[in-house]
């Protein structure tokens, strides 16, 4: 069976976005029960045509349903549950085993898959979830290759194992974190993590307020519990071997044009990887060209480290504006992100099409007169490309080096 691109859709923008890139289905959550509640999401009304867009695309949707939730929360669990069936969702993402036993009862046909907050580290646990009625487990993300490698060797054939491979790493063993609730009063295991891991911290002595004394390591660096993102792209072959049913990118709270560009750069690499080919270097350095912490390979080859320079992102790109038209010479009508002026060097990249670099040499706005730049966020406008592309193209610009 082919591996399976999974991307994150945390609203209707970053489902379009991951759908035209090339996913072969999206997760995305309802305004309930999901670990993302900042991310958009969608209310009743827009999860179903959420579900209906995706499935015109040939695209599957996996509707998470992931949260631990409290007693009172259950009540209006299993209303949700029928209505995620009748909508078609393909599959529901659970790890709380009280969700998972009323999804069986109220979402019957709709496949389960077992959230990473269950921990499956092993094939035992594996074994266990498919006893149960699960499709599929997604595994934790601490494992080694190997071990991952014995998961999928071990567990029944019928049983897809799901991975991470690209995205934001959590400090704590599968986002088992009580650091934000305790600190913010915001629950990380109901969707509201704070990410208080980030901040820069200090001693201080009870006698002597308003003094700090700073927490540091060896070189002087102070944020101690940064994690690194997980960027496997250079491996994707590597994790198709061992017999991964789906390589999922982490990013429902990210942003449309994060979504577009990862998803974008690994289905390149899964592509090539299945042709026997080496990875165009031009893909590979599109996963550098989103707003990202420093990478590493998570933990596939053993410990990744943390980061403890900073907790800063790395924004060497800014998105000027979408594409939302083009005809064949290449005259585009777009959207503006942020304003830029003729003269500009700018790169535009998108769905299947390969980055290319030129010059603004172009502009007018939307009625049709000449301007030397473009400033009003959301405005319309019109610009010379190089050629045509596709809509849902980005023109970008680099802001360091």
């Amino acid at each position: 069976m082919p591996v399976e691109l999974l991307s994150p859709a945390g609203d209707a923008e970053r489902l379009a976005a991951a759908v035209a890139y090339g996913a072969d289905a999206v997760y995305l959550a309802g305004s309930r029960f999901g670990m993302r509640a900042f991310a958009g999401n969608f209310d009743g009304p827009g999860l179903k045509r959420a579900i209906q867009f995706a499935h015109d695309k040939g695209v599957a949707v996996h509707v998470a349903v992931n949260t631990n939730p409290r007693n009172d929360e259950l009540d209006g669990l299993p209303e949700y549950l029928e209505e995620l069936r009748e909508w078609g969702a393909d599959a529901l993402i659970v790890g709380d085993p009280g969700v998972f036993l009323l999804a069986r009862r109220h979402a019957a046909g709709v496949k389960l898959h077992v959230s990473t907050q269950a921990g499956v580290t092993n094939y035992a646990a594996a074994q266990y979830w498919h006893d149960q009625g699960a499709s599929r487990v997604i595994l934790a993300r601490e494992l080694h290759l190997d071990e991952v490698a014995d998961i999928v060797a071990k567990s029944p054939r019928e049983l897809e194992v799901e991975a991470f491979v690209h995205g934001a790493m959590c400090v704590s063993w599968s986002g088992r974190c009580v650091l934000s609730n305790y600190m913010t009063g915001r629950d990380a295991t109901r969707g509201a993590c704070a990410q208080p891991c980030r901040y820069r911290y200090a001693l201080v002595e009870e006698k002597r307020p308003g003094e700090y004394f700073p927490v540091f390591e060896e070189g002087g660096e102070t944020f101690i519990l940064n994690s690194r993102d997980m960027c496997m792209i250079d491996h994707v072959a590597e994790l198709m071997d061992i017999g991964l049913a789906s390589l999922k990118i982490e990013g429902r709270a990210k942003s449309a044009y994060y979504a577009a560009i990862v998803t974008g750069a690994y289905r390149q690499a899964i592509d090539a990887a299945r042709r026997g080919e080496a990875l165009d270097p031009v893909w590979r350095d599109e996963v550098e060209k989103v707003s990202h912490r420093h990478y590493s390979t998570g933990f596939w080859y053993g410990q990744p480290g943390q980061y403890t320079q900073d907790a800063r992102y790395i924004r060497a790109w800014q998105v000027a504006a979408q594409v939302l038209s083009c005809d064949g010479t290449g005259r585009a009508l777009c959207v503006l992100h942020n304003k830029f002026s003729a003269g500009d060097a700018m790169e535009v990249v998108g769905p299947g099409a390969r980055p290319t670099a030129f010059v603004v040499d172009g502009l007018w706005d939307a009625a049709g007169a000449a301007v030397d730049q473009v400033r009003t966020p959301s405005s319309r406008f019109w610009l010379q490309l190089p050629g045509q592309v596709p809509p849902l193209s980005y023109l970008r610009r680099q802001t360091a080096p």
